[in-house]
């Protein structure tokens, strides 16, 4: 994808981004001239997994927020933990928001890039009598917390002079003392109704090898600390996070307010919340994907079971649809969760229009036309996509052994049943119409073949063409048709709202132990024969299918993408 194009893509997005709280906040601030009327926000994700669904709606807002009112958008990793952190994450992340149409262009920072500053910011509120280190245990310090309706106490090391405070914290980064043992932390006030403003921890202890900075650090900024003065660094205007950080934004702008980073050169970043997405029959914590990870009950970060990009793009889903589904769900102050049946219903939107049609056959049943020639082979004309009769047609293979699905023959139907049973008749999709003559089985009575007859005038062009029966089959030629397996998914939790844990549960019990079918004995038409991979298709009457990275020159692998049914539509008319 060239620049061009992917510049388009953000530009695209910010035409179709609907105008919401965030949007009006920026419009006042550009009426106002704040900031000097720039506009400049950021996606920062931490390299600790990874992205998922909702990082793409964060993206998107982003990106879409920045190109909508002429600004730039920063893609910066918060690598503050690197016991987390890989550069296989960083790389993943890089991927994609690429993949789902988003530049950069050249502003991609680190936090890392910035430790040297931050470690001279800490040392700057030590002077300024600020900040403190501390030799409070972890438990120590959350005991001497409070609570919600009890005020903190404070540390005993909380009045230690500048002197021995910059000594201190020097000795930490020095590497004298080991994990743990003491902490930075700012002094702000142990009686706030806030608790992350009752002297948070601003850098700790940690001897471990950073994927960027190796081995020069051992004491690594926290969170809350870094990031408020990255987007200061970077000239951020408008800070985008989720509601979780609401209450952190005091001590967001405690540490922009009082740390001296050249606010007349880089401006004052202001921090807006919104609501993060949930997804029906998800989970979207990155601990909880990486334990499905860890604990093999997927296959990998990139298992189409899985709400991350990786998967999502894995089991066939477009950036467009993605990005549609993020318009579609907007921007809101309160947290809340959307149907998984809307995130399907733009895949099938977007591969309505898009996807060739093509017949592939999943639980196969021979039929053998009795009064077809033998020998014989007919390439018949068959439309690539009804809804679109520009993608044109091609040419598929007709013979006297042919297979259709199990599932469409009935030995002993009920009513209203349209497809085949003994002495009924079907079309075959753009061929003849059959009838059933003899139904043969094996030894153990189970149904292994068909005898049918055909209708030689029932062709497209045929004297009996327009002859009408009820039922019409997909099929594939037996000597032309290519082997394949067939993955079929479906949601991960059984639960609704598998991360709505009750006491003493493990979202892990919800898990669905149907989630994932495989076929091995599929059977596809040949024109599919150099399918590229994330090539997608709509198979004839059973949904909508990938071609998976495994597919290798002589076994194709399918994912199924969606199924046809399109439940939210339902909802939608039966509001409506």
């Amino acid at each position: 994808m060239s620049d061009r194009d992917e510049k388009s893509l953000s530009q695209e997005t910010a035409d179709n981004l609907p105008v919401n709280f965030i949007q009006n906040i920026i419009s006042e601030d550009l009426m106002m001239g704040k900031n000097n009327g720039r506009v400049h926000t950021r996606f920062p994700p931490e390299p600790n997994g990874y992205l998922h669904i909702g990082h793409a709606k964060s993206i998107c807002l982003n990106f879409g927020l920045a190109a909508a009112n002429g600004g730039l958008c920063n893609l910066r990793f918060d690598d503050t933990n690197p016991s987390k952190e890989e550069t296989e994450y960083v790389e993943s992340i890089k991927e994609d928001v690429r993949w789902l149409g988003f530049d950069w262009e050249d502003r991609l920072y680190y936090a890392s890039d910035y430790f040297d500053r931050l470690y001279e910011f800490a040392c700057q509120l030590i002077k300024k009598g600020k900040a403190y280190v501390c030799d409070l245990s972890a438990q120590e310090i959350k005991e001497y917390r409070g609570t919600l309706t009890e005020p903190g106490r404070e540390s005993p090391y909380r009045n230690r002079s500048v002197e021995e405070n910059l000594e201190l914290f020097e000795r930490m980064k020095n590497g004298e003392f080991p994990d743990g043992s003491r902490v930075l932390r700012a002094k702000i006030d142990m009686a706030s109704p806030n608790l992350n403003m009752r002297d948070p921890v601003i850098y700790r202890i940690q001897h471990a090898h950073h994927h960027r900075t190796g081995d020069k650090w051992c004491i690594y900024p926290m969170y809350d600390f870094a990031h408020p003065l990255s987007d200061a660094l970077e000239g951020i205007t408008h800070s985008i996070c989720t509601l979780e950080f609401a209450d952190h934004r005091p001590l967001y702008d405690w540490f922009i307010e009082n740390v001296d980073y050249g606010k007349e050169i880089y401006g004052r970043p202001q921090q807006i919340e919104f609501a993060r997405l949930n997804l029906t029959y998800t989970v979207m914590s990155k601990r909880k994907l990486r334990l499905l990870v860890e604990k093999g009950i997927v296959r990998g970060w990139d298992d189409p079971r899985m709400p991350t990009i990786a998967g999502l793009r894995r089991r066939g889903y477009t950036p467009e649809a993605i990005r549609d589904f993020c318009e579609r769900i907007g921007v809101a102050k309160r947290n809340s969760t959307v149907d998984i049946a809307l995130l399907e219903h733009c895949i099938r939107e977007d591969l309505n229009l898009r996807a060739p049609r093509v017949m592939a056959v999943l639980r196969p049943l021979k039929v053998v036309i009795t009064n077809y020639p033998e020998g014989q082979v007919e390439w018949l004309t068959t439309e690539n996509n009804v809804e679109q009769p520009e993608m044109g047609t091609r040419e598929i293979p007709f013979s006297r052994e042919i297979y259709i699905e199990q599932e469409d023959f009935m030995e002993d139907p009920p009513k209203k049943y349209f497809r085949l049973r003994p002495g009924g008749e079907v079309r075959l999709k753009s061929a003849y119409i059959i009838k059933c003559e003899e139904v043969i089985k094996d030894d153990q009575g189970n149904i292994v073949e068909l005898h049918c007859t055909y209708d030689p005038d029932s062709k497209t062009g045929g004297p009996n063409a327009g002859r009408k029966v009820k039922g019409t089959l997909h099929w594939v030629s037996a000597a032309h048709a290519l082997p394949a397996e067939v993955r079929l998914y479906d949601n991960l939790f059984l639960k609704e709202n598998p991360d709505d844990e009750e006491e003493g549960t493990d979202f892990t019990e919800f898990l669905n132990p149907n989630s994932l079918e495989v076929l091995t004995d599929c059977l596809v038409e040949p024109s599919l024969k150099d399918a590229p991979v994330e090539s997608r298709y709509q198979f004839l009457r059973q949904g909508y299918f990938v071609v998976d990275p495994d597919s290798t020159s002589e076994r194709l692998v399918f994912n199924r993408i969606v199924g046809l049914r399109d439940t939210w539509a339902k909802i939608q008319s039966r509001e409506g």
